[in-house]
């Protein structure tokens, strides 16, 4: 059996919107990360920060379908989905799922910590894309090490 993470929240902006903000690295860092070496393209490669770790995270494997799909790998055993949907009333569903990991106690712990980072990646980017806010500044100073 193989674990799935999910996420998904209404974000009332158009799905342009929504999809700019994901790939643009600029926005990216308002709600999410705090460098990125580049905009998230179809066959390209970027490295992602994060500002309460001192690593830098390769995200590989990026496909896009403008205004649809975001899709990469940032952990060789798991894809990452991000799929928008245009609603009705102008605003995008996200839907958000990382999956591949087998079945075991560490996985376990794996999907919940997932599940929750990426339903406070929806959020922050709600946030951001709505009202300008930066909800995960200074969030995470608590994780730094010292």
């Amino acid at each position: 059996m193989k674990l799935k993470s999910e996420a998904l929240l209404q974000i009332q902006k158009p799905i342009e919107e929504v999809f700019e903000g994901i790939v643009n690295p600029i926005k990216m860092t308002k709600y999410f990360i705090s460098e990125s070496s580049g905009r998230l393209e179809s066959g390209g490669e970027v490295i992602w920060k994060f500002p309460e770790f001192p690593d830098k995270f390769p995200v590989k494997d990026v496909t896009i379908e403008t205004n649809r799909l975001i899709s990469f790998v940032w952990d060789p055993e798991t894809v990452v989905n991000i799929v928008l949907e245009a609603l009705a009333d102008k605003s995008t569903m996200v839907k958000v799922t990382e999956n591949g990991k087998e079945l075991n106690d560490e996985n376990l712990k794996w999907l919940i910590s997932n599940t929750g980072g990426w339903a406070n990646f929806l959020a922050c980017m709600k946030a951001y894309l709505e009202y300008g806010i930066q909800l995960r500044k200074g969030a995470f100073e608590f994780m730094r090490k010292k």
